[in-house]
């Protein structure tokens, strides 16, 4: 459980803390002091229980979901707290268990009234020493009693929370996974991110205590409202007067200092929001020289939030104020009361201490049962965010009788695929068009940025359907096709490497996970990558660091061929694998390539014609369209057309930088 979460309980916890001198003989000013600091644990809480709007992060509205007006009706309803049922079902006799603890519990708790009123009348009044021993021992055992369920509860609840929200965390992540990259066009992974961390740590606070404490505090309070009945109806009317004068201005005051407190995380959030970007992006800002810059708005950001927190801090003032004021006003009273139907004959000592017992319990329960209902409906808020991401279907699947993939050797045919984006329906990314490639044959594709060429690899990939047309791969349409079958029989070496915080070996074994360290040692050689790795402080065991941090940009990229090399794929993709490597890089990492795309199909994606010129047939794509297809020899005697344009740039760059360094060979035109 969250700090927060444990100081955010509420009033209800103060109350119930003040309990703990009076079955040690009703001495109630032993308890102020530990009363008091209960109390500001519980306006700690108060201050926290708003500092989240969850399904976003650090009080920032997320665009998943309802705005805000709407969120906070949805928090109000408690129905998809229903939702959480298939997760706890598997756990029905630890609920069953938790439940006979707490009930053990309520039950001892309200016994040791009955236990304080004999000590107080018969152990203290009576000059019978034994008597008084008696007493104690049984008060003893009803606490050690009440401990061992409290233990039992406490744990049995606890373990409970954690094991829902680790099977709801595994169910999210696993859906989220699944869904198509269109999916995540439209929402941002922070929001997604907010969902597995936020949501569920208020689902877990909820399971693991909130639920329990209301059923505790349910049962206390409608027992002791029962005992206080018994006890004394007098000074029971009484209270029933005085608990809704105490509680009512301490929540509508509570409102308040929760205002505040959101309006104080979101200022954090902005500090924690410039951090992030700024340290995320350092050498961007030490390259500028923007340290100053930097400096002066965090500074800015970082008054914002201290001006706004000293008004929630003095607003936590003001309400810490009351509560001591109201709470121990109502208690003097009640005392004052009592002592005088003490004096009056009317009731016992020990009875007006077993009342003040209950009174305190009751008092307790009802400040307790106030707080949980916030946590109830926060997390009813956080259960329908989570729902609706784990109902989310994804809009690429298997279909219901998948055909298995024939063997071959990578045949592909694209039969006039038009698509467009879900994020930009309105423009095409492919129109209307077809091509086939034979096994084993190397296919470029060439053209202008925007103009469709990665578009052909996500297709490929099924990351999207085309809105027209038939993809087929070994005869057999993709739709047909389960997309982790089809994926298996693919490698894709990006035109940007991925890189995860893991060493070497563990990065190249991502196409493989099953591969040998050998086979993997064998794909880094085959990619160029053994000097480089071998001079590394651990070797092919030494950890990247972020984002592959620690390499290059040209190393990652060879990481990133070697784990396409070991996966050995029936169709190759390579999206301008070789533009990040240096010539000597390039050269080992063409060599290595060469091998592996011999018999293979291969797509490639360039920029530089300089490494498409040994491919079997170049498309040339322009605006989604193919306008040439030929041979590089064939393309460039069509001196009009796009692809000789494209040559000529990039040889006539080529040869003025070799005129004006004789040390770079020039590129030859054919």
């Amino acid at each position: 459980m969250t700090q927060a979460a444990r100081d955010g309980k509420g009033l209800g916890q103060a109350f119930e803390a003040g309990v703990g001198c009076l079955p040690l003989g009703g001495c109630y000013a032993i308890g102020a002091p530990r009363f008091t600091k209960s109390l500001r644990s519980a306006l700690r809480g108060l201050d926290r229980a708003g500092m989240t709007r969850f399904g976003g992060t650090a009080g920032r509205p997320t665009a998943i979901g309802p705005a805000a007006g709407e969120e906070v009706a949805r928090q109000r309803d408690l129905r998809p707290l229903k939702y959480l049922w298939p997760y706890l079902k598997p756990y029905s006799g630890t609920m069953l268990a938790a439940g006979a603890a707490l009930v053990i519990a309520a039950g001892t708790l309200l016994t040791l009234g009955f236990g304080l009123r004999k000590l107080v009348d018969e152990g203290f009044r009576s000059d019978d020493a034994a008597l008084l021993d008696q007493a104690v021992l049984v008060m003893l055992g009803v606490v050690v009693v009440l401990a061992g369920a409290s233990y039992a509860r406490f744990f049995l609840v606890s373990w409970l929370g954690e094991r829902v929200v680790a099977d709801i965390r595994k169910a999210v992540y696993s859906r989220t996974l699944s869904l198509s990259p269109a999916f995540f066009e439209l929402a941002k992974t922070g929001e997604v991110l907010s969902r597995l961390t936020t949501d569920t740590t208020v689902l877990q606070v909820v399971v693991g205590s909130s639920a329990s404490i209301a059923l505790r505090n349910t049962l206390l309070f409608f027992g002791g409202l029962t005992l206080l009945i018994v006890t004394s109806p007098k000074l029971t009317g009484f209270v029933l007067l005085v608990v809704p004068l105490v509680v009512l201005p301490i929540l509508i005051f509570g409102r308040r200092v929760r205002r505040f407190s959101r309006a104080s995380q979101d200022r954090v959030a902005d500090v924690g929001a410039y951090v992030e970007e700024s340290l995320g992006a350092v050498r961007t800002v030490q390259a500028f020289t923007h340290e100053a810059a930097d400096r002066a708005q965090f500074g800015q950001r970082v008054e914002e939030a201290f001006t706004t927190a000293v008004e929630r801090i003095r607003a936590r003032a003001l309400l810490t104020a009351l509560v001591l004021l109201l709470v121990f006003g109502a208690i003097s009273i009640i005392l004052w009361i009592g002592g005088r139907d003490v004096m009056a004959g009317e009731i016992s000592p020990g009875e007006l201490s077993a009342f003040i017992f209950y009174a305190v319990i009751v008092a307790g329960s009802v400040g307790a049962i106030s707080e949980v209902l916030g946590d109830l409906q926060r997390a009813a808020g956080a259960a329908e965010r989570l729902i609706d991401l784990l109902q989310t279907e994804p809009e690429i699947t298997a279909p219901e009788d998948p055909l298995p993939l024939p063997d071959g050797g990578g045949s592909l045919t694209f039969d006039e695929i038009s698509f467009s984006y879900p994020a930009r329906p309105g423009q095409s990314a492919l129109q209307a068009i077809s091509f086939s490639v034979k096994p084993g044959e190397t296919v470029a594709l060439v053209g202008p940025s925007g103009a469709g060429k990665s578009t052909v690899f996500q297709l490929l990939l099924r990351f999207y359907d085309p809105q027209a047309g038939r993809l087929q791969i070994e005869g057999t349409d993709l739709r047909r096709v389960d997309p982790i079958e089809l994926r298996s029989v693919l490698a894709l070496v990006p035109q940007e490497p991925v890189i995860f915080s893991d060493d070497v070996l563990e990065n190249t074994r991502y196409g493989r996970p099953e591969a040998s360290d050998e086979e993997v040692r064998r794909a880094l050689q085959l990619a160029g990558c053994a000097d480089f790795v071998d001079a590394l402080p651990q070797g092919a065991r030494t950890f990247l660091g972020e984002k592959g941090v620690r390499l290059s940009g040209g190393q990652r990229q060879r990481i990133a061929i070697a784990r396409a090399l070991l996966r050995d794929p029936r169709v190759l993709l390579l999206d301008e694998a070789t533009s990040a490597l240096d010539s000597e890089s390039e050269r080992l990492v063409q060599a290595g390539l060469e091998r592996l795309m011999r018999d293979r199909t291969t797509l490639v994606i360039a920029h530089r014609l300089s490494t498409v010129m040994k491919a079997d047939r170049i498309l040339v794509i322009d605006q989604g369209r193919i306008v040439q297809s030929g041979s590089h020899a064939a393309l460039m005697t069509e001196s009009k057309g796009l692809y000789a344009r494209l040559a000529a740039l990039q040889f006539d760059q080529s040869r003025a930088l070799a005129a004006s360094d004789p040390a770079v060979p020039p590129i030859a035109a054919k």
